[in-house]
């Protein structure tokens, strides 16, 4: 069925359009990987230009539902992973399946260290001190979209050490004592590119788009009890804020 664009609405035609293929991509009319009709096609479909068809199907790329590939067509991307853990305290875990799919944690390091300065100075240590660090790459249906550094101090959280992090979720971990739950968080939020770090653990090329998160998570004395650095993959994860007015 071909839907129809309204050019009697003060609504633009390429946004028409691709509200329709957005449609047709989530209701299953197109599936992951299958190709959408060419620009030359789309525009004899709905009768508009070439050039109103590029428009569309250019955003529809740059919003990471669609993908090109030179002399072969426009084909439908794996959906990026809509997270709203920006606005909220949880757990990766209970974000991954609340999408509908399986999270899964490789631990790569987790041991206890010197805290490095930049850390002792986010968590109010002394560079003596210890801290647990926890190093681990996390998966949507088994494949790989984070890369995540944390650091907790060893003197209020060493009972971590005895949890198996590749099955329990650490802020569920943190939670069983009062004094170490997490209940504020400040992120701060910056775009860079992939480095060899990035290609080695997460697939993606060098110079390909990096959301790299830094956490610093406060118990209820608004103590920081938490520190991370985290590296989404930016063609995989898309972040939601909602503002209200006050």
């Amino acid at each position: 069925m071909v839907h129809k664009l309204d050019k009697d609405i003060p609504i633009p035609l390429y946004f028409q359009l691709k509200e329709i293929v957005l449609k047709q991509i989530r209701d299953g009319t197109y599936q992951v990987e299958d190709a959408i009709p060419t620009e030359k096609e789309l525009s004899e479909m709905y009768n508009i230009s070439r050039t109103t068809v590029r428009q569309a199907i250019t955003e529809l790329v740059q919003e990471g539902w669609l993908y090109r590939v030179k002399s072969k067509g426009t084909f439908v991307r794996t959906p990026k992973i809509s997270q709203s853990f920006i606005q909220a305290i949880g757990s990766f875990n209970d974000q991954i399946r609340a999408l509908g799919r399986n999270p899964t944690t490789e631990v790569l390091d987790f041991k206890v260290v010197n805290a490095p300065e930049s850390v002792a100075e986010q968590l109010n240590l002394q560079q003596k001190d210890q801290v647990i660090y926890i190093h681990r790459r996390r998966f949507a249906d088994n494949e790989p979209i984070v890369m995540v550094k944390t650091y907790l101090p060893y003197e209020k959280c060493s009972f971590v050490l005895d949890h198996d992090l590749v099955k329990d979720s650490l802020y569920p971990v943190l939670s069983t004592r009062n004094e170490t739950a997490i209940s504020k968080i400040r992120r701060f939020i910056e775009a860079v590119e992939a480095d060899d770090y990035d290609v080695g653990n997460l697939n993606v090329a060098p110079g390909s788009a990096i959301q790299k998160f830094l956490s610093i998570g406060y118990n209820t004395e608004d103590e920081p009890i938490e520190y991370s650095v985290a590296r989404y993959r930016g063609d995989k994860n898309r972040f939601e804020i909602v503002i209200t007015a006050k």
